[in-house]
């Protein structure tokens, strides 16, 4: 065999091997990030451990507001701070004064007539000529009974001869502090991750709250967390709304609450005991039975009330995604696919595009490859973060690896190395066939192919 010529054998010496396959992985390397992404050695979707799984939004209903009220008793019994209105003919009143009628304003409250005489501390009012009479605990039947006994025991009056009248002037009151904190002022919203300014028809992420502070008076008998909620705005949003917290005003000197209140259920908030401070959820799991205590509901004086608003929680997109920071829904799940989406990502695109500027929708040739590898950053419970390999193209047909965003998820959307190199070649190799069909000595024809 004779030997290959002096050229051949230069052309494929070590050295120039050597540097023609340099040069070609530096060319393939260049700006490919498929290549040398770090997000593609994650842990894949299908080996992540439970506990690294968001926890679902889905299958909460609001709680049951009878469990935040408090039934009124049958009859109304008289206690500290309530105020009797008297009348005692020739004592607390005359003859030829007809006593003062009081009509409220309100339907709740009954009409009343007499002088006011408030109970006192003590559960005693005090009237002239007998002193002191004990009231509390009794109805008004039963008080304008023992104003009688006091006058007649005491022959201040004749058996035959009285005119005596005791009602209910003004019912005792409890004095709260309702914050609010689910009334949303603002919207601020987000067009192409551009602020556009407030309302339109952009896509709202985010929101500034606004606390309202109110005093309320409750009535006797009405001092319950429902009247209070009502009184103040309505009834919570359980959109807006995540917990109610009621911070306990009045105190011991043991440093007790009055009414020690047992928690409803845990908190991840150390400052909630349960005692002193009391959190009650405005949501529950279906099928799951609540039991609100009576004493956590009864509001008492100086007790403030919380409408906690809920936070919004956000994730973020990048890589081949359009960077920005998106809002999770509040009582949805949101997939990994349904995030890609809202974030304006493209998914099995292929030759397709969404810009449509220059007046056609499907790009030349065969097309792109679909980018497909999706890595999420995640925290752990104990402040790390860990990373998460999916492939879209496996999450769209098995639910099981379509998991659910959580807050503070960083998406980053790449090529795999496949696409990557169907892409590279697509772009930059390209073949040209021409094929002579017709050659004749009047007339000439042919036709070019180019390929991909």
């Amino acid at each position: 065999m004779s030997a290959a010529p002096n050229h051949l054998r230069r052309s494929i010496s070590p050295m120039r091997a050597c540097m023609l396959l340099a040069g070609a992985v530096c060319l393939l390397h260049a700006g490919c990030a498929a290549v040398t992404n770090p997000t593609a050695n994650g842990i894949p979707v299908h080996a992540l451990p439970e506990e690294l799984l968001a926890e679902s939004k889905e299958g909460f209903t609001p709680i049951d507001l009878t469990l935040l009220r408090v039934p009124p008793p049958a009859v109304y019994q008289l206690d500290v701070g309530d105020t009797l209105g008297v009348y005692v003919e020739g004592v607390v009143g005359n003859a030829e004064t007809p006593p003062p009628v009081n009509i409220p304003d309100s339907t709740e409250k009954a009409p009343s007539i007499g002088y006011p005489f408030p109970v006192r501390d003590d559960g005693n009012v005090s009237l002239p000529l007998v002193g002191n009479v004990h009231v509390k605990g009794m109805t008004i039947e039963q008080a304008e009974a023992a104003v009688v006994d006091a006058y007649l025991s005491q022959k201040i009056l004749q058996p035959n001869d009285y005119r005596i009248i005791v009602s209910l002037l003004r019912p005792r009151t409890v004095r709260v502090v309702v914050v609010r904190e689910d009334a949303r002022a603002r919207s601020v919203t987000f067009q192409n991750n551009a602020l556009v300014g407030i309302g339109g028809n952009s896509t709202t992420i985010g929101g500034e709250q606004k606390p309202s502070g109110e005093i309320v008076e409750l009535p006797a008998y009405q001092n319950d967390l429902l009247n209070a909620l009502a009184r103040t705005g309505g009834l919570p949003n359980s959109d807006n709304s995540r917990d109610v917290i009621i911070y306990r005003g009045e105190w011991h000197g043991d440093g007790m609450a009055e009414a020690p209140c047992r928690p409803l259920c845990p908190s991840d908030d150390p400052l909630i005991d349960g005692q002193r401070i009391i959190r009650i959820p405005l949501r529950t799991k279906n099928c799951e039975s609540v039991q609100v205590p009576r004493e956590d509901v009864v509001l008492h004086e100086g007790d403030i009330v919380v409408v906690r608003g809920r936070d919004y929680e956000t994730y973020y997109t990048g890589g081949i995604l359009p960077s920005g920071e998106h809002q999770l829904p509040f009582n949805r799940d949101l997939t990994v696919v349904e995030a890609v989406l809202r974030a304006r990502g493209q998914l099995l695109s292929g030759g397709l595009t969404t810009s449509n500027l220059n007046g056609g929708s499907v790009l030349a040739g065969m097309g792109n490859p679909s980018p497909s590898l999706l890595a999420v950053l995640r925290k752990t419970p104990g402040q790390q973060q860990v990373m998460i390999r999916i492939d879209l193209n496996e999450a769209i047909r098995d639910p099981r690896l379509n998991i659910v965003v959580q807050a503070e998820d960083v998406l980053l959307m790449q090529e795999n190395t496949d696409e990557a190199f169907a892409r590279y070649f697509k772009d930059q190799v390209q073949f040209d066939f021409f094929f002579r069909l017709l050659n004749r000595n009047d007339a000439q024809g042919g036709a070019s192919l180019i390929a991909p």
